[in-house]
């Protein structure tokens, strides 16, 4: 049955119109004072864990958390079991996706083979993927990674960097705060992201190749893209909620605070809402990551590296960014919905629905993502999901 939402905010063109909104896939939403209606988000970084690694989440589980956070399409990540480098590898991969997915789920190649650094992908019978990425690893070799860059210009392909310099991973940390040291935590240092993309950026220049950086979390990086971008370098870049609203100060011994790369100085978390604000910064992307409840159970030390974040990305973004007016609420659409789509070539053909006024506490229990390792477990929060539908079909509605 179709219907109405009367005096709905609307977003169209980069801003709100107060309108009726017709529910042409049917449901019924009443009784709301602020339902706000968005172009459904994008995410161009999550991990769906399959095939190989069902135990931590599964394409179905995944994108039914994806659709409750108001998303209908989500780039997965090559960390997989085949590691999608080859054309086999990848229609595996495919195959689950058309047979399971709720939204729209598109998978990367990954740069190199078995992401072991040491030969490229078959780049030319992989020309139908989204895009190339080793996420997870850092592709140490600069000559292998020029040679990536040179393929993915040939075919008009995005190179997709986690970059992390592993010689720089011994011994490193996260800052001297006495949080890092109570709890013991050998984060990852900055340098060892920030000397990649400083490497990255000459490599990306001298080629052509579009390049883009996930999950930057510290000033140097930003510093650096802001430079590469005045200089006419086609590059972009993303960084997760919880690095514009955590640092290492709030690092507690638990398992859902371990990430990477790691939370880091409030110098570098203004930093990046500085480059959120100018422009430096192109997109929110969550980096959702499940493990099992067993390997985020061991500390920070022990536990597997990775949170997730896909079911509460918009209301942490709203309650901490928009609410205390650091960005507009028009802005932040644009860096969860229309950026991440521009860069990447995806077209929007849904639309999401939230009561901004609707005030929750995170419970992971509440979660449909397998995974349940948070940061953010018992905030109280603005901002709920009412709907999410995409082709005319909703693929999530608030009971």
């Amino acid at each position: 049955m179709n219907g109405v939402i009367k005096n709905a905010k609307v977003y169209e063109n980069g801003t709100f119109v107060c309108k009726d909104f017709p529910l042409t896939a049917g449901g019924i939403v009443s009784n709301f004072n602020n339902l706000f209606v968005f172009p459904a988000f994008c995410d161009v970084h999550v991990h769906l864990r399959e095939p190989g690694f069902s135990y931590k989440e599964t394409i179905k589980s995944g994108s039914l958390a994806c659709a409750k956070g108001g998303y209908t399409d989500v780039c997965s990540m090559p960390n997989l079991n085949p590691v999608p480098d080859s054309k086999e590898h990848l229609q595996i991969q495919l195959d689950l996706i058309e047979k399971n997915a709720v939204i729209n789920v598109h998978p990367y190649a990954s740069i190199t083979v078995g992401q072991r650094g040491e030969e490229l992908s078959d780049f030319e019978n992989l020309k139908h993927a989204f895009a190339f990425s080793d996420d997870g690893r850092g592709v140490q070799s600069e000559n292998l990674m020029k040679e990536a860059m040179i393929k993915a210009k040939q075919l008009d392909k995005i190179i997709v960097a986690h970059c992390e310099d592993n010689s720089l991973l011994h011994g490193g940390y996260i800052h001297d705060g006495v949080y890092a040291k109570e709890h013991n935590h050998r984060g990852i240092c900055s340098e060892s992201e920030w000397k990649p993309i400083e490497r990255d950026i000459n490599l990306a220049k001298e080629t052509g190749c579009k390049y883009h950086v996930c999950h930057i979390s510290c000033k140097e990086s930003v510093e650096l893209i802001r430079k590469a971008k005045a200089d006419g370098v086609d590059i972009t870049c993303e960084t997760a909620p919880h690095y514009l609203v955590l640092t290492d100060m709030d690092l507690k011994e638990d398992g859902r605070f371990k990430m990477n790369p790691p939370l880091r100085s409030e110098q570098d978390r203004l930093a990046l809402i500085e480059g959120i604000k100018d422009g430096t910064i192109d997109m929110i992307a969550t980096d959702h990551a499940p493990h099992s409840a067993e390997e985020k159970s061991k500390g920070l030390e022990k536990s597997a590296f990775g949170i997730v974040g896909i079911e509460t990305a918009f209301p942490v973004m709203y309650t901490f960014l928009v609410k205390t007016g650091i960005i507009t609420l028009e802005k932040l659409i644009e860096i969860m919905a229309i950026n991440p789509r521009n860069r990447f070539g995806l077209k929007s053909n849904g639309y999401t629905m939230w009561d901004l006024d609707k005030k929750f506490t995170v419970d992971t229990s509440e979660f449909l993502s397998m995974g349940k390792a948070t940061p953010f477990e018992n905030y109280e929060l603005y901002g709920e999901c009412k709907m999410t539908v995409q082709n005319d079909t909703i693929k999530y509605i608030k009971e």
